[in-house]
């Protein structure tokens, strides 16, 4: 549904909705450190991953190995530890929160570091 709702998808009261996503800010501000990474040579690759619990992407520096991060947004831990985590290579938790700028953090800082090496 769109217009005053901002483009989002409203389930009817009392009910989950099929699939967990991704806004356009959300999907706007991952695209743009992707971009950043791919133009410095860290990434190649993306998979995007839509289920009713939870909305992940992924990068990869090649596209015939695991990921080598993995951004998470679940909402049902939003009152919790926050809605989104960051994963490294093996899985690992590497930052969790309730703002996705500082979630990945982390990948930015990588990515100053590769651009002054």
């Amino acid at each position: 549904m769109t217009g005053s709702l901002g483009g989002t998808v409203v389930a009817f009261p009392g009910r989950k909705p099929l699939q967990i996503g991704f806004s356009r800010e959300e999907l706007t501000q991952i695209l743009d450190l992707y971009g950043r990474m791919v133009a410095a040579g860290q990434w190649r690759d993306y998979a995007m991953d839509f289920t009713r619990d939870a909305a992940s992407f992924a990068a990869f520096r090649r596209a015939a190995e695991r990921p080598q991060v993995r951004v998470e947004k679940r909402p049902s831990l939003r009152g919790k530890q926050g809605m989104w985590t960051l994963f490294g290579e093996h899985g690992q938790v590497m930052k969790r929160g309730h703002e996705l700028v500082g979630v990945m953090a982390p990948i930015e800082r990588r990515l100053l570091k590769a651009v002054d090496d």
